[in-house]
């Protein structure tokens, strides 16, 4: 190692994985892939170095039959067509044709096996993709702007500099062995395209007068993140110039990999830290490292659309515009894509562009093009004018792969956002996320309904079902949504959410969101109707 792993210090203090890790660089299993396993076979595969594979971007998935899943590093979403042909043509080679966009703009295969993957790497690095360290205790897939380049409404375009940031951590040895997995996020666009409170660390767009010029760049936020413990980011008062996003992501990471804690897994994210030392430390740690900073300017943040842009609309350049597609609940397929591809090169920029609500835009589409754009076949599926309840469903894995997951989460939220478009007529577009576990990795929190699987026990056995939250929201004002006390089985699940919903109809004031509304009547108020459903459809 470059530097002194201070935490080796006192052994004590270490849960059992990170001896594991100390053993062998993460991304040392890499190479034992493609030089011992590959040719060995699935069992082969030493136990640790099954741990391991996160750093190659690859998780066992359920069953644990030999078969596997794996991420793909997506930057701010985007991606040329040759690297979507890339991907669609290793998912039609070796994962069945499914591919699912997460809500991390990467890129999901399923159905891989261990003697499929150095071929799988070569075609990746071949387009200029990588899975290195979409999973594992790394910098992982750097989130961003999916309209960075073409938006109306960013301060910059930080393409170049999540470019910069991704290639100086990307397969960084220095930075490879961290207390847990952590999450980057950087974007200049006003309305928090890249969802900075859930991330260990985020940029969002400021500017600040400095000698008498307005400086565009970035104020710095540290600490969010999900699971069982969620937190939102706090924001550190530092003014960052474009220049030194770098610097400062170097910094905070310094000091994540040298005092974020290593004794137990469950609190080993930044999260804790920041909690624990709260940001006057933190800040004076990060200056101590990075050197001075000039304090926080003004904020541009104006505001949350949760990342959805379904539809057509103008971007900058003359005479083009981008178009949202609707993905249902991320899931896709190698032919879906590489007819994406193919647009992309026909009507528009020749990208591709995913986003942290699973959805996929194509841009650059001169106006005069548009219609003839939206008369291609894969868009009747993938369309940009989805009915409003399948527009705003986001589901996690759930335990179809998922070895985490203990209720299936896909099919059951596409089919809840069927039931919902099919029984409730509303114009206010609600926004519900699904999970199959705590970890949340369908981001549960931030969502109008929350929806997290369960098990419950009935005369037949245990059951599928789930718990209800309300009230998510990020942006200025900011909150994780609140659960409800009541579980409802998965059968049951679409019709109490209808009647939830309807609940909000019924009272709502005029142009009142659903957040608004949570606010206004508490949420007392959802856990008593909640309590009269539930009463009711036991009866």
């Amino acid at each position: 190692m470059a530097y002194e792993a201070v935490w080796m210090k006192d052994p004590s203090k270490l849960n059992k994985f990170e001896f594991v890790k100390m053993e062998k660089d993460g991304l040392d299993v890499i190479r034992t892939i493609i030089e011992e396993y590959a040719h060995k076979g699935y069992d082969a595969i030493d136990e640790n170095d099954m741990n391991r594979f996160k750093w190659a971007g690859v998780y066992e998935q359920k069953p644990k039959d030999g078969h596997f899943m794996m991420r793909v590093r997506i930057n701010s979403g985007i991606m040329t067509a040759a690297q979507a042909r890339g991907l669609a043509e290793i998912g039609r080679l070796y994962g069945r044709d499914l591919i699912d966009v997460t809500t991390r703009q990467a890129i999901q295969f399923h159905w891989l096996r261990v003697e499929n993957l150095p071929d799988i790497f070569k075609r990746l690095e071949a387009v200029g993709l990588y899975s290195y360290e979409a999973c594992g205790d790394c910098p992982r897939t750097i989130v961003g702007n999916p309209l960075a380049g073409i938006d109306p409404d960013e301060l910059m375009d930080t393409r170049p500099i999540v470019e910069e940031v991704n290639d100086f951590f990307l397969m960084n040895r220095d930075f490879s062995n961290l207390p847990r997995k952590y999450k980057m996020s950087i974007s200049a666009s006003i309305w928090n395209n890249a969802q900075a409170e859930i991330n260990d660390l985020a940029f969002t767009p400021a500017v600040k007068v400095i000698d008498g010029r307005e400086v565009l760049g970035f104020h710095a936020w540290v600490g969010g993140g999900l699971s069982a413990k969620p937190h939102l980011a706090k924001e550190l008062d530092i003014f960052v110039r474009p220049e030194e996003v770098l610097k400062v992501a170097i910094g905070v990471t310094t000091i994540f990999r040298d005092y974020g804690y290593r004794e137990k897994r469950h609190q080993a994210r930044l999260k804790f830290l920041v909690a624990d030392w709260g940001t006057e430390k933190f800040q004076e740690k990060l200056i101590e490292i990075i050197g001075d900073m000039p304090s926080a300017g003004e904020s541009k943040i104006a505001g949350w659309k949760a990342v959805y842009f379904d539809g057509v609309h103008p971007q900058t350049g003359e005479g083009k515009s981008f178009v949202g597609l609707n993905v249902p609940v991320g899931r896709t397929n190698s032919d879906e894509f590489e007819q994406l591809a193919d647009l992309a090169e026909q009507y528009g920029d020749g990208l591709v562009r995913t986003t942290m609500s699973q959805n996929i835009i194509l841009a650059g589409i001169p106006n005069e093009k548009v219609d003839e754009l939206l008369q291609a076949p894969v868009l009747q599926r993938l369309t940009p004018n989805p009915k409003h309840f399948m527009s705003r469903t986001v589901s996690c894995t759930g335990n179809e792969f998922c070895n985490l997951a203990v209720v299936e989460t896909k099919e059951r939220a596409r089919r809840v956002a069927e039931y919902l478009d099919e029984n409730v007529e509303l114009d206010e577009k609600i926004r519900i996320h699904m999970i199959g576990c705590p970890n949340a990795c369908g981001q549960k929190h931030i969502a109008d309904i929350g929806l997290q699987g369960a098990l419950v026990k009935t005369p037949e056995g245990m059951v599928d079902a789930f718990d209800i939250a309300v009230g998510g929201i990020l942006g200025p004002g900011a909150t994780f949504n609140t659960p409800l006390k009541g579980r409802v089985k998965g059968d049951e699940i679409a019709g109490v959410v209808a009647r939830l919903i309807l609940f909000y109809k019924e009272q709502r004031q005029a142009g009142e969101s659903f957040h608004a509304f949570v606010n206004r009547v508490g949420v007392p108020a959802f856990q008593e109707k909640l309590t009269e459903i539930l009463s009711a459809v036991a009866s």
